[in-house]
């Protein structure tokens, strides 16, 4: 009876030293992982983003989907949070839903400079919606620096009007080439009812890349649809309902997104040029609204799910940190409605493996300059990704 009792103590230490070896090995171990709460002074409400402020790795602005960016000491919990930029008189009226600031990316140059970019829905002019209003994207740039940026600097580069309220798409991202990427959504309702996913002559359901170097913008030279009659020139990719952060692997280059679904399909994707990723043709690698549709031509996602498992993806990042070597090469990801979080292998996608079940409304991932992940929430808390 002896070897009875030690069994449960036998099977605890495999277990131990399964999951060694596993993090050794450079393999994440399943729902091995969680979140804890950090930066308390971060208690607002509808958080949508955060990013460090180049060359001060002791600040990071917090972005909320109200148009307060707010700028916190991720050091120092005892230093009261700053408002660094208001833009509540330039958005819509208390914006919900999927409106209101969305994204923001500092210039390469930024200290230097003082540039970033901002991405928020603003009121718009004719036509007008079928809801009766008038909406539209704009993508502005400021100028900033120190604990505050200027209102008055803003120089709007980019206005596209959105035919409903929601799919606005919304994040900004420098890629290794210095070039702004953009990502819009579809424009909205449900299913993609003016086919703007599949259409080269709207911006909308794309990811777009733009020199902004100089004073306006200009379009880079070898974007793929230069040539191409009747497209939109601003177009890198296409064939995408909600693409909901965008990330560049700073190791390889490589472009990740996570598209939402519309009824049943939450899909990751490797971004390429010129590349159609089929919508609405296709939700995630199944065909939409059309039993025998032709994928010919559109690249399937690198991992999907079902709704089983939540409603709404967030992209996140390649994990490039160190106080979790097993996760490397590895892009993070989670759903805003469960709460849960998987990963990936970069290197070779495969199956998804399931991290953590935080239960938060997981609105965005956010990267810190050592390259540890953590999780922004619409529950009033920003939280960071460790081991159980």
């Amino acid at each position: 009876m002896q070897h009875l009792r030690r069994t449960p103590i036998l099977i605890a230490i495999l277990m131990l030293v399964l999951a060694a070896i596993a993090t050794i090995a450079g393999c994440p171990q399943p729902n091995g992982y969680t979140t804890r709460a950090v930066f308390p002074g971060a208690d607002f409400e509808f958080m949508d983003g955060m990013h460090w402020i180049p060359g001060d790795p002791s600040h990071a602005l917090v972005l909320t989907q109200r148009g307060v960016i707010w700028r916190v000491n991720t050091s120092d919990p005892t230093e009261e949070p700053g408002v660094f930029l208001d833009l509540r008189d330039r958005l819509i009226p208390e914006p919900a839903g999927e409106e209101g600031l969305l994204g923001l990316a500092f210039s390469p140059d930024y200290q230097t400079s003082g540039r970033f970019y901002v991405h928020y829905t603003a009121l718009g002019d004719a036509p007008v919606r079928p809801d009766g209003q008038a909406r539209k994207s704009v993508i502005s740039r400021f100028t900033g620096g120190g604990a505050a940026a200027d209102p008055a600097s803003e120089q709007i580069l980019l206005e596209l009007r959105q035919p409903y309220a929601n799919h606005n798409g919304g994040a900004l991202v420098f890629g290794p080439d210095g070039y702004l990427y953009i990502a819009f959504g579809d424009g909205g309702s449900g299913g993609d009812p003016d086919g703007n996913g599949q259409n080269l002559g709207s911006l909308l359901g794309k990811i777009l890349r733009i020199d902004v170097s100089g004073a306006d913008y200009t379009v880079p030279p070898d974007n793929p649809f230069i040539g191409t009659p009747g497209a939109r020139t601003e177009i890198w990719a296409y064939g995408l309902r909600n693409p909901w952060r965008i990330a560049f692997d700073p190791a390889t280059g490589a472009l990740w997104a996570g598209d939402v679904g519309q009824g049943q399909l939450e899909e990751v994707d490797i971004i390429v040029k010129g590349g159609n990723y089929g919508w609405n043709r296709l939700e995630g690698s199944q065909c939409y609204n059309a039993p025998g549709c032709d994928p010919t031509g559109t690249i399937a996602p690198v991992a999907e799910y079902t709704h089983e498992f939540g409603c709404a993806v967030t992209g996140g990042y390649v994990y490039r940190g160190a106080e979790m070597p097993e996760l490397q090469g590895w892009y993070i990801f989670g759903d805003f409605c469960s709460g849960r979080v998987w990963g990936v292998s970069a290197e070779g996608p495969g199956a998804m493996i399931p991290l953590a079940d935080t239960g938060l409304q997981i609105a965005s991932f956010a990267e810190d300059p050592a390259g540890e992940l953590y999780v922004v929430t619409f529950d009033h808390t920003i939280q960071k990704l460790v081991r159980k």
